[in-house]
């Protein structure tokens, strides 16, 4: 278009405002044609949504600029502007007057103040961000309100906090006595320790003596745990979510049908869960299964501990299916010092991964001559590997991955690694210690965690229909999960208050995603094992990917697709096949 600003007749109005109708109206009069400046009226096949006008209410008069393009293509206001000004130009030619009318003010500001739009490529790298902000909005109160929420903010916390200093501070659990006869003091870090002994009768005291505490303080805990349970649903319904799962899944844009799903799919498989509980009776030796016979290994005294630098080469020999690429990055971790190895005074206990973006990430182990060890350093790696090809091809504010995503990757180097041990070793107790460890890991993390899941699901529902959360009906809802989870076990009084322990309620609906995050590592273990290199590039893709879109299709993509059952379903054949392999080793 060139030369003056033509003749032009603009629409503008608040939605709904009968600006269609209007436009419609001045066009029969004067004989014109209506151009559309609707920002969703330019896409096809949306109709309802966006009040796109029928042919019949059209009454004649042409239209422009409806259907432009199909859903799903990159529109900008500057792809829009373009198209006005050859409508109005071609509706001037014919004599006819052009009648500017839609809902998208900035569309018609475009046109009649001839803005000028510079063509530049539009920066994408804030836009995942920015959805994440918008997707708040209908859960965003007003200033007002939001400021009397911040401010209830530390009364809000008081459960957790109450919870945290009774039993981190003011618990005490005693003295037993140890293997060698000598007094030990229990501690929630020694608990399961202990119940790993092979003195039935030091698993019993340990386990006796830390449950006779909790039972102390039941009527304390279940108070402060229904508190927390009230806590989420104030800020659940006063925010309007329909509860306060959907808040925390919410998050990161998990529908409430996976969640459902991963315990459907247990269920399923609870079967196995009895069959492996029936062997561990039978390989302890025992005329009951208590749950202090749970944790302790079932196979015989196998020494798989080797020094760091031998852990390294191990490390390292079995993640060779993950490519070359990835092998020499891993191997920076080794020359580079991304990792405090060694335990020393003053250092914190246990492993984690850490780093800032711009840098390469940072490993704290604190490591020991035993199988565990082992893998924690592949754990700890492969969260390393995560982050440092995160940052490495996404920006700042897209880098950081999720916390439904963020044990996948470790998990996947333990799932490869255990893979590679069980295929190269050559003796007969270390395969059966590594089947074991295996069932353990699954059990521990996708059976537990799911009757976990299970449990809060259950609670919070109690509390939504307007039940009392007393310590009893809490303990009788753990004790019946327990009963059908451990069916084959005797679910005594100390385990059934065994939720009492656990700190992760108080941040509800969060351990679901251990069993989800472990079923996608075996699926992706499983990809990268078959030698496939389409599914291995695919799952070097999903750790480039960080926080770059919804978690959910960050595994689409690499081929793993949460919200099919068949996820949870391969991790629960692997248990039932592994299972099957130590039976007929144990026979053997």
């Amino acid at each position: 278009m060139s030369g003056a600003l033509p003749k032009l007749i603009a629409v503008v109005g608040t939605n709904a405002s009968g600006k269609s109708s209007l436009a419609i109206s001045l066009a029969r009069s004067l004989g014109g044609e209506v151009i559309s400046a609707d920002s969703r009226q330019v896409y096809r096949g949306l109709d309802l949504g966006s009040g796109k006008v029928t042919a019949q209410e059209m009454q004649g008069v042409p239209h422009h600029l409806l259907d432009v393009c199909d859903p799903g293509t990159f529109f900008t206001m500057a792809d829009f502007q373009r198209l006005p000004y050859r409508a109005i130009d071609d509706v001037l030619a014919r004599g006819r007057v052009p009648v500017l009318a839609g809902g998208t003010g900035l569309y018609v500001d475009a046109v009649c103040d001839g803005y000028v739009l510079s063509n530049i490529e539009p920066d994408l790298s804030y836009r995942r961000e920015l959805e994440s902000v918008l997707r708040l909005e209908a859960h965003t109160l007003s200033p007002e309100e939001e400021k009397l929420l911040a401010e209830a903010g530390e009364m809000a916390s008081a459960p957790d906090t109450i919870y945290s200093m009774l039993t981190d501070a003011d618990f005490t659990f005693g003295e037993i006595e140890g293997e060698d006869g000598k007094p030990v003091t229990l501690t929630s870090g020694r608990f399961i320790p202990l119940l790993e002994s092979k003195d039935r009768r030091v698993r019993r005291d340990a386990y006796e003596a830390y449950y006779k505490k909790y039972h102390e303080f039941s009527n304390t805990i279940a108070a402060t745990y229904a508190a927390s349970v009230k806590k989420d649903a104030f800020f659940a319904r006063t925010r309007g979510y329909s509860g306060a799962r959907e808040m925390s899944l919410f998050e990161n844009e998990i529908p409430e049908s996976v969640y459902d799903a991963l315990i459907e799919a247990v269920h399923r498989h609870l079967p196995a869960m009895h069959r492996y509980l029936a062997l561990r009776k039978k390989a302890l030796g025992v005329d009951k299964l208590h749950f202090y016979d749970i944790y302790v290994p079932i196979v015989p005294d196998v020494d798989m501990g080797v020094d760091y630098e031998a852990a390294c080469k191990i490390v390292v020999e079995n993640l060779k299916p993950l490519g070359e690429q990835y092998v020499e990055d891993l191997k920076h971790a080794f020359t580079d010092g991304w990792i405090d190895v060694y335990e020393n005074q003053g250092k914190t206990s246990g492993a984690y991964s850490w780093g800032a973006y711009g840098m390469h990430p940072f490993v704290l182990l604190n490591y020991e001559k035993t199988l565990d060890n082992i893998f924690t350093l592949a754990h700890e790696l492969g969260h390393s590997m995560h982050t440092f090809y995160s940052n490495k091809n996404q920006t700042f504010v897209n880098s950081e991955y999720p916390l439904f995503l963020a044990e996948i990757a470790s998990t996947t180097n333990e799932a490869i690694l255990l893979e590679g041990l069980k295929k190269t070793t050559a003796r007969k107790e270390e395969l059966m210690a590594l089947c074991n460890y295996q069932l353990e890991q699954i059990r521990g993390t996708v059976y537990r965690q799911t009757l976990f899941a299970e449990f809060e699901r259950e609670v919070h529902g109690l509390a939504t229909r307007g039940e009392a959360l007393t310590g009893e009906k809490l303990t009788q809802v753990y004790r019946e999960l327990n009963e059908r989870y451990y069916a084959g076990a005797e679910v005594d009084d100390d385990i059934a208050i065994e939720w009492m322990r656990i700190p992760h309620f108080y941040r509800a609906f969060y351990v679901y995603q251990y069993a989800t995050g472990f079923s996608a590592a075996v699926a992706f273990s499983r990809r990268v094992l078959s030698g496939d290199e389409e599914k291995k590039q695919q799952y070097l893709g999903f750790l480039a990917a960080g926080g770059s879109q919804p978690p959910l299709e960050t595994l689409r993509k690499a081929g793993v697709d949460m919200e099919d059952p068949e996820t949870v379903e391969e991790c629960l054949r692997t248990f039932e096949e592994t299972l099957a392999q130590l039976e007929k080793l144990m026979e053997e």
